[in-house]
């Protein structure tokens, strides 16, 4: 049953090419650009302070990105959320390097705190950091939580009333409520710089097409894991499997998720 719903809205998604906006960081945003056009979605970068409130407008769905923060990105990002807000648009926000510096934290924090957020994805560093619990960020690489991820990460959607997304080997996505474990992807998605930049841009374009953001994660990256799982079957390094791993989900089907996404609920 969970597959069928994750392969329905795969299917919307290509059917209704939602526009997915953007206010990312300059490491990936390309990258993050083509994922999302890849997914069957629509992007468009814009973190001008002029013109966000008029952009997200127009969205289906905002994806905040503090990679490459400065204080101008943070002003735009509350303007957009703002409006997001105000017009029921879902907002994905990924915390990269949340618990690195103080002003990734604050500025997460109080993302998390001015803005409803829908969908909050990271590492389990950074969602630890969040959280409250024993965690540690490197960069904007994640140094570990201490405890059960999948514990720390439902009270923390239980009491925020976020959906939580913690990315891994075994992906957890819960709202507090349900918790459910995404198996899908592959040892080589970790070996080039994006592909969790990348991951919220397909979240953000499934957020788009359902208002169950549980769900909405759970096809999104379940979606992205088999893309990399194709990828690796006939790739061994870094580059040419980035190349395959556009080309494969650009190639992948709703019909390809219903039978290879790997799904279960906890």
């Amino acid at each position: 049953m969970k597959n069928k719903k994750s392969s329905d809205i795969f299917a919307d998604v290509r059917e209704k090419h939602p526009l997915v906006h953007h206010i990312t960081n300059y490491v990936t945003v390309n990258d993050c650009a083509n994922i999302t056009i890849a997914t069957g979605a629509a992007p468009v970068m814009a973190d001008a302070p002029e013109e966000v409130c008029e952009m997200v407008a127009v969205a289906g769905a905002l994806v905040l990105n503090i990679g490459t923060l400065n204080k101008g990105q943070v002003e735009s990002m509350i303007l957009a959320g703002g409006m997001a807000n105000d017009l029921k648009i879902p907002i994905v926000l990924d915390p990269v390097g949340a618990g690195a510096t103080r002003f990734r934290t604050s500025t997460a924090l109080r993302l998390l705190d001015e803005l409803r957020i829908t969908i909050l994805k990271g590492n389990p560093g950074e969602i630890g950091v969040l959280a409250g619990a024993e965690a540690s960020v490197r960069g904007v690489d994640s140094g570990g939580m201490a405890g059960d991820p999948v514990k720390i990460a439902r009270k923390f959607a239980a009491l925020s009333g976020i959906t939580v997304v913690v990315s891994g080997a075994t992906d957890i996505v819960t709202d507090g409520k349900r918790v459910l474990l995404i198996g899908n992807g592959h040892p080589l998605m970790g070996c080039i710089s994006g592909t969790g930049c990348m991951a919220a841009s397909v979240t953000g374009a499934f957020a788009a097409v359902t208002n169950d953001p549980v769900m909405a994660s759970a096809a999104a990256l379940a979606t992205f894991g088999i893309a990399g799982e194709k990828a690796a079957a006939y790739t061994h390094a870094p580059y040419s499997f980035k190349t395959a791993l556009f080309d494969e989900l650009a190639a992948l089907t709703p019909e390809d998720l219903a039978s290879c996404a790997k799904i279960v609920m906890k």
